[in-house]
């Protein structure tokens, strides 16, 4: 029993490819980052927290949520890991779904109350976000129930490039930030729609020059 588990363990590392460990590593380098920027909540001060303190629990679920999001994601993507084994791509998939709706719940309720702290704008641009989080999110889970796996699929990366986008516009701001091109107020309206809507743009693009060849 140990010999058939045992080689079963070596098929699965086997079905690793280098692409894959990149991706995956550039990925855990992203959610570190993320994380780390977050550190200085956890102090749970009103000092660290600012405008967050009387939500801080709402604060932390949020990040640390989305954080499991961020890391379970690219797993959904291993086609050798659902060839494999079906039921383990579902458990993961179902976390995957957990810790948006826990993360998604979190950021529905900051983008109503503290949101509004810093501008209507970024508060209006926070609100979509999330909405759109939430939809396609949404759909994906309701395209795997019904059986549609292709249109789950294109759903289900349509979700991560939407999670994904939290990180990156978070880091295109640090820069902007840091050059001086302007003020937070000013400028993370206008990227928060930049992180989600130009990547989906771009992705329904590539489906749209793939189906017509």
């Amino acid at each position: 029993m140990k010999t058939i588990q045992g080689i079963k363990a070596i098929e699965v590392v086997k079905l690793v490819r280098p692409l894959q460990i990149l991706f995956w590593l550039a990925i855990f380098l992203i959610t570190h980052s993320f994380m780390r920027g977050a550190d200085h909540f956890l102090k749970l001060t009103p000092e660290a927290l600012g405008k967050y303190f009387d939500l801080r629990w709402v604060l932390i679920a949020h990040i640390t949520a989305g954080g499991g999001a961020l890391i379970l994601g690219p797993i959904q993507f291993w086609n050798q890991l659902r060839v494999y084994s079906k039921r383990a791509h579902r458990i993961i998939g179902l976390l995957y779904l957990l810790a948006i709706l826990v993360s998604s719940v979190c950021a529905l309720i900051l983008a109503f109350t503290t949101s509004y702290k810093v501008n209507w704008a970024y508060a209006f641009s926070l609100q979509v976000w999330v909405s759109v989080w939430i939809i396609t999110t949404g759909i994906a889970y309701w395209t795997a129930i019904n059986g549609k796996l292709i249109a789950h699929k294109e759903w289900m990366t349509r979700s991560y490039i939407v999670t994904l986008a939290f990180v990156v516009s978070g880091l295109l701001l640090k820069i902007l930030l840091a050059k001086g091109l302007g003020s937070f107020e000013e400028i993370s309206p206008s990227l928060f729609w930049f992180g989600w809507s130009v990547p989906l743009f771009i992705y329904q693009v590539v489906l749209s020059v793939k189906a017509s060849r």
